[in-house]
């Protein structure tokens, strides 16, 4: 028997109506809602031949196992769009644009960076299967429906992954406070992939030794660091950047 699988809000639902409505067993939404944006949801999955099934505010807290799940729930077949790295590498078309994230725990951060993946035009998100938060109705949510739209790769083994895609010509950059290149001065061309550490520990230490580079990110006030969210959103503006400019 299959397990039970929901996600819950809006924008999470709505990406994946749009990305893959086969996916989604029932939907399930606040009787008490009778606005546009419900009826406009409503209508979309109506359209899938999707079954709606109304029910109350309390009912929908238990099934998502969070409150703020704004008055909608989806039951679906499977969490995320996982992929594989020869996959993703093998149908690409341009240099290589991937994020690795080193055992990231907090389902907010890992949600926000999916949305960050999504906005620079990260091909895959990387991270191991062990030690890091996975792919859950929280990260969907946070993600805004990047999660259905990010491939998500889990790696058993993330140092060899890294070997993995040094060896198909992808460059390794990670992120550390006590790096001597500047992002601000950092060249970034060809198929790169960016690491970023855990928000306590940073990278770990084989994960460190198989960067090609490390970059800091210059910093003007007196906090020490940032979030990897927001850290992963600078180094991938940058790397947009230089390489629309060619």
């Amino acid at each position: 028997m299959s397990s039970t699988r929901f996600i819950f809000g809006f924008h999470a639902v709505t990406s994946r109506l749009r990305q893959n409505p086969n996916s989604i067993r029932e939907i399930f939404i606040d009787a008490a809602r009778a606005d546009q944006r419900a009826q406009e949801l409503i209508k979309l999955a109506e359209n899938k031949k999707i079954h709606i099934i109304p029910c109350n505010g309390s009912k929908l807290t238990s099934m998502s196992g969070n409150d703020h799940h704004q008055g909608i729930v989806a039951n679906i077949d499977s969490m995320g769009n996982y992929a594989s790295i020869d996959d993703i590498l093998d149908e690409l078309t341009e240099p290589a644009r991937l994020l690795v994230l080193d055992g990231i725990q907090d389902p907010h951060n890992l949600g926000a960076c999916l949305r960050v993946a999504d906005a620079f035009g990260v091909h895959a998100v990387i991270a191991p299967k062990d030690r890091a938060v996975g792919l859950t109705p929280t990260v969907y949510k946070v993600s805004s429906g990047a999660a259905d739209t990010v491939p998500y790769i889990s790696v058993t083994n993330l140092a060899r992954t890294l070997k993995q895609l040094k060896e198909q010509g992808i460059w390794i950059f990670g992120t550390a406070e006590d790096a001597e290149h500047d992002l601000t001065h950092f060249q970034i061309s060809g198929s790169i992939a960016w690491v970023f550490g855990s928000e306590e520990k940073g990278l770990r230490r084989l994960t460190r030794e198989n960067c090609d580079q490390l970059v800091r990110i210059p910093m003007q006030g007196n906090i020490e660091s940032l979030n990897v969210a927001v850290s992963a959103g600078i180094c991938l503006f940058e790397t947009h950047r230089q390489q629309s400019l060619g």
